[in-house]
């Protein structure tokens, strides 16, 4: 491991560090903010004045900002994001359930989307000019400028209550099987994943050209070298890290833009769980959601980054 890429992951490292430093203002100022208080949302709008106040002081809500940041902060550090006002139940556990669908949905988005739009921002490069590349490209603009939402309802009119070919509904049940959960899970994907085909193929074209014309691939053609084995060994190969860093960065964005879809589907995910956390007045399990999803698109960033250097045929020559 070269000495440019142990400094590129230390930079990197510090600074996803001070993002989540700051993620965690973010969320913890960003529940202070919301109007009502936590006495109130817990004894309810009718409760007495000083019923209310005296839960505040028992739950420490009295205390100065700063106070209430560092305690939240070190107990967030061991895991702990406290207990919801309104399930009462530990954040950590109503999270996780809710996270874990939302992988489910965002990982059946990923899987059934993403290696085509690769594989078609590879046939739009290579067969640059042509009406591959032009409808691609039409096709790859139109789903990344059209809203996620709108996608949701043309499916659920189309799709779902026209044609009835998919259930506008995910069942989340355990017992489903798992044929039955895929189908279901076919509709809220799609639009969840249209935004990332369309980004993903295009930048997978634009990188494959530069590729296609770089200096490299005219000395693999001068030495003899087949086509494809051109394509695989020296195209590929420098067009893929970029895409890479695509895949990472677009982690946090899937299970943190599910909040709309969820909503439109009736999916007990990540995303629905913060919304109904929002309207609730539930200061933990909103303050512990921004938290996770902010850390997960940190970390998803850093990942698709690193693993880009990592086959950058290139990094040993460039400066971090």
């Amino acid at each position: 491991m070269s000495l440019p890429f142990i400094r590129f992951v230390g930079t990197r490292l510090f600074s996803t560090a001070v993002t989540l430093w700051l993620l965690t203002l973010f969320a913890f100022v960003g529940g202070q903010l919301l109007p009502g208080n936590v006495g109130r949302a817990i004894l309810g709008p009718l409760a007495d004045p000083r019923a209310i106040a005296a839960l505040n002081h028992q739950l420490g809500a009295d205390r100065p900002i700063a106070v209430q940041y560092v305690d939240w902060l070190g107990h967030a550090l061991r895991g702990d994001l406290g207990t919801s006002l309104v399930l009462n139940r530990p954040v950590a556990a109503v999270l996780s359930g809710a996270l874990a669908r939302s992988v489910e949905l965002a990982a059946f988005a990923c899987v059934t989307l993403m290696p085509i739009g690769i594989v078609v921002g590879i046939v739009a490069a290579l067969r640059a000019g042509k009406v591959f590349d032009w409808v691609s490209n039409v096709i790859g603009i139109t789903l990344s400028v059209v809203p996620e939402f709108v996608w949701s309802i043309v499916l659920i009119l189309t799709l779902g209550i026209w044609l009835h070919w998919f259930p506008i509904f995910a069942d989340v049940s355990p017992d489903t099987p798992l044929a039955t959960r895929l189908h279901q899970l076919i509709l809220p994907a799609l639009p969840l994943g249209f935004g990332m085909f369309g980004y993903l193929s295009r930048m997978t074209r634009t990188s494959t050209l530069q590729a296609l014309q770089s200096h490299y691939t005219r000395t693999a053609v001068l030495k003899g070298l087949s086509w494809p084995t051109v394509i695989w060994r020296h195209v590929l190969r420098n067009a893929l890290p970029p895409a890479l860093t695509v895949l990472g960065s677009q982690l946090g964005y899937l299970i943190g833009g599910l909040v709309a879809i969820e909503a439109l589907f009736r999916y007990p995910g990540i995303g629905s769980l913060i919304l109904h956390a929002a309207k609730t007045r539930d200061f933990p399990v909103l303050q512990g959601g921004v938290l996770v999803i902010g850390a997960l698109y940190a970390i998803g960033s850093l990942l698709g980054d690193l693993v880009a250097r990592r086959f950058d045929p290139h990094h040993d020559t460039e400066t971090p």
